[in-house]
């Protein structure tokens, strides 16, 4: 295995934070920093977005358990907008945030002006491929770049080798791609009136095409040679969890998850996966096969790894949905006088075998033996969405609170 460069510090696993709860799934799962919203300037505009008070209130959460809280601020403002900058940048600046993410030149100014003592990091939306932009970045007062996903590991390398060290280089190591360079995409515009570039992309990328001529109205052709025509700009998910050496000896300083506007499960699942990867990676030891495996468990399309090794991602033309091998069916709340109090939130019966996994944990399976409802009458199956209830495993296994247990399809 390879010695790690001397001047590359153990790389943070950052993770996307929607809401509370996938807040929450991320600090208890292993990230050494989150990144999340505001309800204004962010890339994912949704009412689960955090508000000015909830900022707060994340920053106080996540600073108690060592974990730093970064905000987007990486929408490309149009001129009304612009006012309305200082007083949110100078409330992140109260909130004690960590760093804010910014794509705009003239944000990154308003950021240094009022929020002086907060690092600004730049956002891939700015499509930094090369050390010169990195350079002109971090003299403008960028504490870290967030590198642009159509990068080789030579090219990062190159790029950490020709800037200063105490520059930060942030890069995408798993979830959705782009069909467009850097997120820079008007196909949403175009088709929805719904502005990408704004937090507010509708994903028409994900859409099925065919061809149609303009003679020949409701006479659709199929782009490929299928019969239900073709994803052609559906693009396959990254993963790298198998090259994290690759990605630490380039000079990754943050290792990012992409994935607000996924779930608390998602969250956690890669969180724990590229976090038990840096450890055993550090401490000299190759990955171990459950965790590439806990990558499969999670909702995903193709994977691919990107334009890391020189060739482009590709699309997957089949079909525009995700491979889902796993359901959720509880999340743990607690244990007491020997069961295990779940949340239900997919049907299970008694007799299955669940897979558990346990913030930090290894997986592992447990059978269902009993089933109890609120009341403490035993139940022969948990259909009802949101339930809660009572379990136990076998071998009077216990569950560590905020684990998700999963049974495979």
């Amino acid at each position: 295995m390879k010695e790690i460069n001397s001047f590359v510090k153990r790389p943070e696993v950052l993770s996307p934070a929607g809401d509370k709860e996938r807040l929450m799934a991320a600090v208890s799962f292993g990230a050494d920093a989150v990144y999340l919203a505001g309800q204004a300037f962010g890339m994912r505009t949704s009412p689960n977005n955090f508000s000015e008070e909830e900022i707060v209130k994340a920053v106080d959460f996540a600073h108690k358990n060592s974990v730093k809280v970064y905000v987007t601020c990486n929408t490309l403002p149009h001129n009304e907008e612009v006012p309305k900058l200082p007083a949110f940048i100078q409330k992140l600046a109260d909130a004690q945030v960590d760093a804010i993410i910014v794509a705009d030149v003239g944000v990154l100014q308003l950021a240094k002006k009022y929020a002086p003592d907060v690092d600004v990091h730049i956002s891939t939306q700015a499509g930094v491929v090369n050390y010169l932009t990195a350079r002109a970045f971090y003299e403008l007062g960028a504490k870290r770049v967030i590198l642009a996903r159509e990068l080789t590991l030579e090219e990062i390398a190159t790029i950490r080798a020709k800037t200063d060290r105490d520059l930060e280089l942030e890069v995408f190591v798993h979830g959705s791609m782009c069909v467009s360079f850097s997120g820079r995409c008007l196909l949403s515009s175009y088709l929805t009136g719904r502005d990408a570039n704004r937090g507010d992309c509708a994903q028409p990328c994900r859409w099925k095409y065919s061809l149609v001529e303009e003679n020949r109205e409701g006479q659709h052709f199929s782009i490929m040679e299928e019969n239900n025509g073709a994803y052609i700009l559906n693009s396959r998910d990254l993963c790298m969890i198998n090259h994290i050496p690759e990605i630490i000896n380039a000079g990754a300083t943050s290792l990012k998850i992409e994935g607000r506007a996924k779930s608390a499960y998602y969250v956690a699942t890669t969180t724990n996966a590229y976090h038990n990867a840096v450890d055993l990676y550090l401490s000299g030891k190759p990955i171990e096969p459950w965790i590439i495996e806990e990558l499969e468990k999670i909702s995903h399309r193709e994977y691919s790894t990107g334009f890391f090794f020189g060739s482009e991602p590709g699309q997957i033309y089949s079909n525009g949905g995700y491979i889902r091998k796993y359901d959720v069916v509880a999340v743990c709340d607690g244990f007491k006088d020997g069961k295990i109090e779940v949340t239900q939130r997919n049907k299970f019966s008694k007799g299955d075998t669940l897979d558990v996994l346990e913030p930090g944990c290894r997986a592992f399976e447990a059978k269902v033996e009993k089933i109890f409802d609120q009341w403490g009458n035993e139940l022969d199956s948990a259909p009802h969405a949101m339930q809660k209830l009572t379990i136990m495993l076998d071998m009077g296994k216990k569950v560590l609170p905020g684990a998700y247990l999963r049974k495979k399809r």
